[in-house]
Protein backbone atom coordinates (compact mmCIF):
# COMPACT_ATOMS: atom_id res chain seq x y z
CA UNK A 1 0.00 0.00 0.00
CA UNK A 2 1.13 3.24 -1.38
CA UNK A 3 0.13 7.13 0.11
CA UNK A 4 -1.53 7.48 -2.99
CA UNK A 5 -4.08 4.75 -2.77
CA UNK A 6 -7.47 5.49 -3.37
CA UNK A 7 -6.31 9.27 -2.80
CA UNK A 8 -7.37 12.07 -5.27
CA UNK A 9 -6.86 15.58 -5.07
CA UNK A 10 -7.85 18.55 -7.35
CA UNK A 11 -5.29 20.17 -9.50
CA UNK A 12 -5.07 24.32 -8.48
CA UNK A 13 -6.86 25.32 -11.45
CA UNK A 14 -9.53 22.80 -11.99
CA UNK A 15 -10.17 19.20 -12.33
CA UNK A 16 -9.52 16.00 -10.44
CA UNK A 17 -5.64 14.45 -10.21
CA UNK A 18 -5.02 10.23 -9.42
CA UNK A 19 -1.94 10.58 -7.12
CA UNK A 20 -1.14 7.47 -8.35
CA UNK A 21 0.29 9.27 -11.35
CA UNK A 22 3.33 10.04 -9.28
CA UNK A 23 4.22 6.41 -9.18
CA UNK A 24 7.34 5.68 -11.05
CA UNK A 25 8.65 9.56 -9.28
CA UNK A 26 10.03 10.58 -6.75
CA UNK A 27 8.02 13.55 -4.98
CA UNK A 28 8.71 16.11 -2.45
CA UNK A 29 5.29 17.32 -1.55
CA UNK A 30 4.81 20.29 0.57
CA UNK A 31 2.23 22.10 2.19
CA UNK A 32 2.65 25.78 0.58
CA UNK A 33 1.87 29.14 1.88
CA UNK A 34 1.90 33.01 0.18
CA UNK A 35 2.10 35.09 2.78
CA UNK A 36 4.41 33.26 5.20
CA UNK A 37 7.82 34.07 6.67
CA UNK A 38 9.00 30.94 4.58
CA UNK A 39 7.40 31.83 1.26
CA UNK A 40 10.53 32.64 -0.02
CA UNK A 41 11.31 28.52 -0.38
CA UNK A 42 9.35 28.62 -3.61
CA UNK A 43 12.66 29.56 -5.01
CA UNK A 44 14.65 26.62 -4.07
CA UNK A 45 11.94 23.91 -4.55
CA UNK A 46 11.55 25.38 -7.80
CA UNK A 47 15.48 24.87 -8.52
CA UNK A 48 15.23 21.43 -7.21
CA UNK A 49 12.56 20.90 -9.49
CA UNK A 50 14.37 21.68 -12.32
CA UNK A 51 17.22 20.33 -11.50
CA UNK A 52 16.30 16.68 -10.69
CA UNK A 53 12.59 16.76 -13.38
CA UNK A 54 14.96 14.78 -16.33
CA UNK A 55 15.30 12.01 -13.56
CA UNK A 56 12.29 10.92 -12.51
CA UNK A 57 11.61 13.70 -9.63
CA UNK A 58 8.92 15.77 -8.83
CA UNK A 59 7.85 19.23 -6.29
CA UNK A 60 3.98 18.76 -5.17
CA UNK A 61 2.41 22.07 -3.78
CA UNK A 62 -0.18 21.27 -2.01
CA UNK A 63 -1.08 25.31 -0.61
CA UNK A 64 -3.27 25.54 3.18
CA UNK A 65 -4.43 27.98 4.94
CA UNK A 66 -4.44 26.79 8.31
CA UNK A 67 -1.78 28.45 9.55
CA UNK A 68 -2.66 31.78 10.37
CA UNK A 69 -4.41 32.41 6.81
CA UNK A 70 -1.22 32.94 5.57
CA UNK A 71 -2.80 31.59 2.07
CA UNK A 72 -6.23 33.35 1.46
CA UNK A 73 -6.20 33.52 -2.53
CA UNK A 74 -7.90 31.69 -4.73
CA UNK A 75 -6.67 29.21 -7.05
CA UNK A 76 -6.63 31.44 -9.75
CA UNK A 77 -4.81 34.29 -7.45
CA UNK A 78 -2.27 31.57 -6.35
CA UNK A 79 -1.24 30.22 -9.52
CA UNK A 80 -0.42 34.13 -11.01
CA UNK A 81 1.60 34.89 -7.71
CA UNK A 82 3.81 31.52 -7.38
CA UNK A 83 4.08 32.00 -11.44
CA UNK A 84 4.65 35.39 -11.58
CA UNK A 85 6.93 35.94 -8.53
CA UNK A 86 8.90 32.89 -8.34
CA UNK A 87 8.24 31.06 -11.68
CA UNK A 88 7.07 28.06 -9.95
CA UNK A 89 6.64 24.87 -12.97
CA UNK A 90 6.10 22.44 -10.73
CA UNK A 91 2.52 20.96 -10.26
CA UNK A 92 0.29 22.42 -7.58
CA UNK A 93 -2.99 20.93 -6.13
CA UNK A 94 -6.29 22.63 -5.00
CA UNK A 95 -6.14 24.31 -1.60
CA UNK A 96 -6.84 21.64 1.22
CA UNK A 97 -6.32 21.27 4.73
CA UNK A 98 -3.65 19.41 6.71
CA UNK A 99 -4.73 19.20 9.70
CA UNK A 100 -7.76 18.68 12.20
CA UNK A 101 -11.33 16.93 11.26
CA UNK A 102 -11.05 18.09 7.40
CA UNK A 103 -7.70 17.05 6.77
CA UNK A 104 -7.21 15.53 3.37
CA UNK A 105 -6.61 11.60 3.01
CA UNK A 106 -3.46 12.37 1.53
CA UNK A 107 -2.31 14.46 4.59
CA UNK A 108 -3.32 11.88 7.39
CA UNK A 109 -1.03 9.37 5.81
CA UNK A 110 1.62 11.45 5.74
CA UNK A 111 1.14 12.88 9.06
CA UNK A 112 1.91 9.62 10.08
CA UNK A 113 5.75 9.39 9.04
CA UNK A 114 8.08 10.74 11.52
CA UNK A 115 11.23 13.25 11.22
CA UNK A 116 14.99 13.06 10.91
CA UNK A 117 14.11 13.50 15.05
CA UNK A 118 11.54 11.41 14.80
CA UNK A 119 8.20 13.60 15.31
CA UNK A 120 5.04 12.33 13.56
CA UNK A 121 1.88 14.02 13.91
CA UNK A 122 0.09 17.07 12.94
CA UNK A 123 1.55 19.30 10.03
CA UNK A 124 3.95 21.59 12.14
CA UNK A 125 3.61 24.79 9.70
CA UNK A 126 3.63 25.77 6.53
CA UNK A 127 6.76 24.56 3.89
CA UNK A 128 6.42 20.61 5.52
CA UNK A 129 8.15 18.64 3.03
CA UNK A 130 7.30 14.52 2.70
CA UNK A 131 9.67 12.81 -0.15
CA UNK A 132 7.48 10.16 -1.46
CA UNK A 133 9.64 7.14 -3.43
CA UNK A 134 9.64 5.90 -6.92
CA UNK A 135 7.25 3.07 -5.31
CA UNK A 136 4.83 5.52 -3.49
CA UNK A 137 6.46 4.89 0.02
CA UNK A 138 7.26 7.92 1.97
CA UNK A 139 10.76 7.40 3.02
CA UNK A 140 11.10 10.88 4.62
CA UNK A 141 10.02 14.09 6.29
CA UNK A 142 11.80 17.73 6.37
CA UNK A 143 10.51 20.27 9.04
CA UNK A 144 9.05 23.55 7.66
CA UNK A 145 12.27 25.39 8.58
CA UNK A 146 14.60 22.97 6.29
CA UNK A 147 15.52 24.62 2.77
CA UNK A 148 14.84 22.48 -0.03
CA UNK A 149 18.20 23.00 -0.80
CA UNK A 150 19.88 21.77 2.22
CA UNK A 151 21.98 18.89 2.42
CA UNK A 152 20.14 16.56 3.85
CA UNK A 153 16.97 17.08 1.34
CA UNK A 154 19.38 16.93 -1.44
CA UNK A 155 20.45 14.20 -0.09
CA UNK A 156 17.20 12.14 0.27
CA UNK A 157 15.98 13.16 -3.44
CA UNK A 158 19.47 11.52 -5.10
CA UNK A 159 18.83 8.62 -2.94
CA UNK A 160 15.67 8.03 -4.35
CA UNK A 161 15.81 9.09 -7.45
CA UNK A 162 14.30 6.29 -9.71
CA UNK A 163 16.72 6.69 -12.65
Amino acid sequence: MTVYDAVEIDRLQGGSAELTQYLGQAVLIVNVASKCGLTPQYAGLERLHEQYAGRGFTVLGVPCNQFMGQEPGSADEIAEFCSATYGVTFPMTEKVDVNGADRHPLYAKLAEVADGEGYTGDIRWNFEKVLIDASGNAVARFSPQTEPDAAEVVAAVEKHLPR
